[in-house]
């Protein structure tokens, strides 16, 4: 076991047989890829102007798409693409790994806001190719974490809940499909910037095409009476979860016990729900408020 430890760093496994595909399942986003026009849409939008690495950035932004399909977490995993006959499959030549560096190491706040341009043309042109909302859309909002291993990593903190040390992007979710429209990374976990992310997701999703109602959902973490009054402005409906502030509190409190409608719910709890109002930033808000209890042999 010495030996094999000392010496494995000079094992390599080749994958050399040019008649095979790597990862064959890839076709299947290549070829949406290809109809959607992917790599001409970045490649139009997308300008590095003279700096390293600002030739060809549509086949370079696709060759990370496809490596991050695949399971790729490295800018070395691309190289996964260049494997066997696995370029033939795709509708752009895979780029190397060093290449593909040189690409993101000159991109600035500028170019990402390119990038999110890029993304709102793609998805126009997804949904204009009959995968669009025909009625009503609803978007969830709400962040996640990516771990990381580096403590130094600039941006990462950690989560309060899981404890992780990682990256906090902001997602939008079109609940029906699953669909990510937007995605923003932002430094730490603050509620700092949710306004706005949630103004440009609901922009985005109607200059894609949804002409129907948008309805907003989020948790905790976004209420504020600026955004509610937000998307009063963008005549978007919303559901969000409000935290228990002193008055909020109060206000439940306040709610007569025959209010309350019980409503369907596990088979070792009980559950029920009553509505009333709060002040808002404008008129009242509507407040639908749930309480629950366990039964059974655990209720004491």
């Amino acid at each position: 076991m010495s030996a094999v430890s000392h010496n494995i760093d000079r094992l390599e496994a080749v994958f050399n047989d040019e008649s095979l595909v790597a990862d064959a399942g890839l076709l299947t986003a290549a070829t949406l890829m290809d109809r959607l026009g992917l790599e001409d849409v970045v490649d139009e939008v997308v300008r590095l102007g003279g700096r390293a690495g600002g030739a060809r950035p549509g086949r370079k932004v696709l060759t990370l798409v496809a490596s991050m399909l695949l399971g790729g977490s490295h800018i070395d995993h691309t190289d996964r693409l260049r494997a066997g006959s696995t370029g033939r499959v795709l509708p752009f030549r895979p780029m190397a790994a060093s290449t593909v560096g040189t690409f993101l190491r000159s991109l600035t706040w500028g170019h990402v806001r390119q990038l999110d341009k890029a993304l709102t043309e793609a998805l126009r042109r997804a949904w204009t190719a009959d995968a669009g909302p025909e009625g009503p859309v609803t978007i969830d909002v709400d962040s996640t974490i990516c771990e990381v291993s580096g403590k130094t990593k600039a941006g990462a903190a950690y989560n309060g809940y899981t404890k992780q040390l990682g990256y906090h992007p902001l997602l939008a979710v079109r609940a029906d499909t699953g669909e990510i429209v937007a995605a923003r990374l932002r430094g730490g976990a603050s509620q700092q910037g949710n306004t706005h992310f949630v103004a440009e997701a609901v922009h985005r999703t109607r200059r894609a095409g949804a002409a129907g109602e948008i309805m907003l959902r989020a948790d905790a973490g976004f209420w504020s009476h600026d955004l509610v009054e937000q998307l009063g402005g963008l005549g978007v409906r919303w559901s969000i979860t409000i935290p228990l502030y002193p008055n909020v509190k109060a206000t439940i409190e306040a709610i007569p016990e025959g209010a309350w409608e019980s409503i369907d719910y596990t088979e070792t709890g009980a559950a029920q729900v009553a509505e009333t109002l709060i002040s808002g930033p404008g008129e009242p808000l509507r407040l639908v408020v749930r309480r629950t209890r366990i039964t059974g042999h655990q209720a004491t």
